[in-house]
């Protein structure tokens, strides 16, 4: 699974997926895991809820993957989806763990950060991250999810454009501002990839999750048919 991981392009994989070989579908999940994780964080939702959003992403992608026309990158199809779900269960879903009015999240849903075996040094990222998150909730929603798909996620301006329907300048404005909403001392620690990390012990629980979902879908029509 390693080999194919790098082997295959989005829409490589896609294709085999359609032709039968549905395990190949663990592979877009490892691929796009810690992706999906920063946007549902950025909507300051906990780590359960984003999981929840996760893995209905997934299902929807795999559902609809016969739909993809490829018109946009499978990145972008795939951001559309999760921001959709986002802001359809911000609307109609009131949250038990949501993050409170000063911005500090509950500590059951705490992000662990497993870059070093210094303990002070994991302790030093878990404080910078915890600071560095909490200063991006504290920016206008707007700004915030084009910060992070720009910053923490890669997109490129066009492809940001694209997942949210904004024209390139407007993201060049909003990712502008973004910065300057941030202290001077946050942005100089700045480290994209110790934000908002989805840990390799849940990205496995994810595959599981997902796969186990899917196989069901599958069970089911075979059966139909």
């Amino acid at each position: 699974m390693d080999k194919l991981f790098e082997q295959y392009s989005d829409l490589e994989i896609i294709h085999k997926i359609i032709e039968g070989d549905v395990k190949l579908f663990e592979i877009l999940i490892r691929r796009y895991n810690s992706f999906l994780y920063r946007i549902g964080r950025t909507y300051r939702y906990n780590h359960e809820d984003t999981e929840d959003l996760m893995q209905d992403a997934y299902i929807n992608i795999y559902s609809n993957l016969k739909k993809f026309e490829n018109r946009s990158s499978f990145k972008t199809w795939l951001t559309r989806i999760m921001l959709n779900l986002c802001y359809q269960k911000k609307h109609k879903l009131s949250f038990r763990n949501e993050v409170s009015g000063n911005g500090i999240q509950n500590k059951k849903s705490g992000i662990l950060f497993h870059h070093s075996t210094n303990n002070e040094k994991i302790a030093m990222n878990k404080e910078l991250g915890r600071v560095l998150e909490n200063a991006i909730h504290e920016i206008p929603e707007d700004y915030r999810v084009v910060f992070s798909l720009r910053e923490l996620n890669g997109l490129s301006v066009a492809e940001t454009a694209q997942a949210l329907d904004i024209s390139e300048s407007n993201v060049k404005v909003r990712l502008n501002r973004a910065k300057t909403m941030l202290r001077t001392e946050i942005k100089k620690m700045y480290s994209p990839q110790e934000i908002f990390e989805f840990n390799l012990v849940y990205c496995d629980g994810m595959v599981n999750r997902v796969m186990a979902r899917i196989y069901e879908l599958k069970k089911l029509e075979n059966e139909i048919r």
